[in-house]
């Protein structure tokens, strides 16, 4: 290797070829002092660019010493040890896999789908394989539909790898665009209706309401979602409180609340109720303070919380218009055996 770089860039200290990933090393220098993070790299690799830089920052590829840095405008110090790691290329299209579903209800246009907590729905950053995508994929074959992108076949919506319920999912383009239609008006004026229970802390000082609260991704950390006071998309929550757990003549220990969207946002829920102040039971990010309130409570629920690893969401009801048939079509999912367990308990409280 050359002992100059081009242009007066500091070479890369180390640069590692495998078959799953390359790893790039680069110590900064003093001219880099104060840069942003994803302009220092651009500076020092001419292989991607700024844009596919700053993506790999925000998947969490970049490390400044030994802590990873997801905000490409993070500035660098002189002396700084950057260290990039690139993944192995994705396939272009998923592939099949034989992943097990719970199907509710499937014809030739379309399939209805239960999903369980810890399935992610489509391929992306973090989760190349073992989505419902691939899974579908292997049942359906060549018919799913191609307009939902390469990468999220036949997908109309979606939930959270951690939120279970019913999905629709469309096997053509008839049934796609049919779909896709209602979802967007969020039935406002057509026969879509989509309704999930949750499990909050505490309870709202009123039966029902609409939290009506523009959402974004977090300045601080862009894994997060938050309200702001201006710009970001426009969500909308209707919510109605359907039973209060805890002892009489004392405040509400937590509450089992339905959720009507309106819009459908990234978190959309979880933000909301946070924001409110009753973020989901078990729900780390965004009700992470609530996770010392486990402790007040006697067995089983103590151990049942504590256990939970995941925000108590589910999405239990669906209705929609058939695309091609313009049937109206309902679906209701039974709570989860988890959901219900921690339910059950709070019930005896």
């Amino acid at each position: 290797m050359n002992d100059k770089s081009p242009e007066g860039t500091v070479p890369l200290t180390n640069s590692v070829n495998t078959d799953e990933q390359q790893s790039s090393e680069i110590q900064t220098g003093p001219e880099d002092t104060g840069r942003r993070l994803d302009a220092v790299l651009a500076a020092h690799i001419d292989d991607f660019s700024r844009n596919r830089l700053q993506a790999l920052i925000r998947a969490g590829q970049v490390k400044v010493g030994q802590r990873t840095v997801l905000e490409p405008k993070y500035r660098v110090c002189e002396a700084d040890t950057i260290t990039l790691i690139v993944p192995e290329p994705e396939a272009a299209e998923p592939q099949p896999e034989d992943i097990p579903l719970n199907i509710v209800y499937e014809d030739d246009d379309l399939i209805v789908i239960d999903k369980p907590a810890g399935l992610v729905v489509h391929p992306g950053a973090g989760n190349p394989t073992g989505t419902l995508v691939n899974a579908l994929i292997h049942h359906c074959g060549s018919s799913l539909s191609g307009i939902g992108g390469v990468k999220r076949p036949g997908i109309v919506h979606r939930i959270d790898k951690d939120t279970t319920g019913l999905l629709v999912v469309a096997k053509n383009d008839l049934a796609h665009q049919g779909l896709a239609a209602q979802f967007a008006d969020h039935g406002r004026t057509g026969p879509l209706e989509r309704a999930y229970k949750a499990l909050v802390w505490g309870a709202p000082a009123v039966l029902k309401g609409t939290i009506d609260a523009n959402l974004a991704r977090s300045t601080t950390n862009r894994q997060k979602i938050a309200v702001l006071k201006t710009g970001g998309r426009h969500a909308i929550t209707h919510w109605q409180v359907k039973e209060r757990f805890g002892p009489q003549d004392e405040p509400t220990i937590a509450s089992l609340i339905e959720c009507r969207l309106e819009t459908g946002r990234t978190h959309q829920i979880r933000v909301h109720m946070a924001h409110i102040g009753n973020p989901l039971i078990g729900d780390m990010d965004y009700g992470s303070g609530y996770r010392t309130k486990y402790n007040k409570f006697h067995e089983p629920l103590k151990t049942q919380l504590a256990e939970f690893k995941r925000q108590a969401l589910h999405a239990g009801l669906l209705a929609f218009a058939h695309p091609r048939t313009q049937e109206f079509m309902k679906f209701e999912s039974e709570l989860p055996a988890d959901f219900a367990s921690i339910l059950q308990s709070l019930q005896k409280v």
